[in-house]
């Protein structure tokens, strides 16, 4: 059986006496992709935002490799391990591809340079526009700097958030296929997406979210076949 690398019980998220999130459980084990999927509001971005430290949730725990880090720092949560890529990309836009890298690997202090050389192996168009200041990049190149930066810290968990928001047919099969090739690397990775027929067919597990609960859960197969997530998420 799989270690267990996340680990959320009865986690309850308010915004202004508002419930996102209602008491939801669940857990990643190590080696997995695990997606959320659900429509917009459901919880999901709420989810990863109080497992990263952003917010601090109302109740329930988030232990990560057997650590309750509920409502710690997020620099204490990343210093262990977790990276989260997030809805947007928030790259810095003033500052060069490789400058971005660079902050992706601000608690380290060793070389870095193997790792830079493992982003640009992912992502041959980042080396290209390595002296090039991230806002000048297209949609498509600026979330493949997200996720470069995002590795440079060397995850055993690697969240993504809307990894495919914004961006063209063709871009999202190729970030697709970079969440395959960094999980079967051994990054183990939780995925949040709308974009439930992608994430269902990369996803080892999923849990479907629906106004802050989980209304269903299984392999990404099993959901793929399950006629109310077809009518609800698939189109079909």
């Amino acid at each position: 059986m799989s270690e267990e690398i996340l680990q959320i019980r009865d986690l309850e998220i308010s915004y202004g006496g508002i419930d996102a999130v209602r008491g939801i459980s669940f857990n990643v084990n190590a080696g997995e992709i695990v997606t959320l999927i659900g429509a917009n509001g459901a919880g999901k971005s709420s989810t990863l935002r109080a497992v990263s430290g952003l917010i601090k949730p109302k109740a329930g725990t988030v232990t990560f490799c057997g650590e309750d880090i509920t409502g710690k720092d997020p620099n204490a949560i990343v210093s262990k391990g977790l990276m989260m890529v997030p809805e947007g990309r928030r790259i810095f836009p003033n500052l060069t591809v490789l400058e971005n890298l660079k902050i992706g690997a601000y608690l380290r202090d060793d070389d870095l340079e193997q790792d830079i050389e493992m982003v640009y192996g992912y992502f041959p168009r980042l080396k290209e526009r390595s002296w090039q200041e991230g806002g000048t990049l297209s949609g498509g190149e600026q979330q493949m700097l997200a996720v470069g930066r995002a590795l440079m810290g060397r995850p055993k968990l690697l969240m993504m958030d809307e990894p495919s928001l914004g961006l063209a047919p063709i871009v999202v099969q190729g970030i697709f296929e970079i969440i395959n090739r960094i999980h079967e690397a051994g990054t183990t990775v939780l995925l949040i997406e709308q974009n439930a027929n992608m994430a269902l067919h990369v996803a080892d597990r999923a849990y479907v979210l629906e106004n802050g609960k989980i209304a269903a859960e299984g392999t990404g197969r099993e959901l793929l076949a399950d006629e109310k997530v077809k009518a609800a998420y698939l189109g079909t």
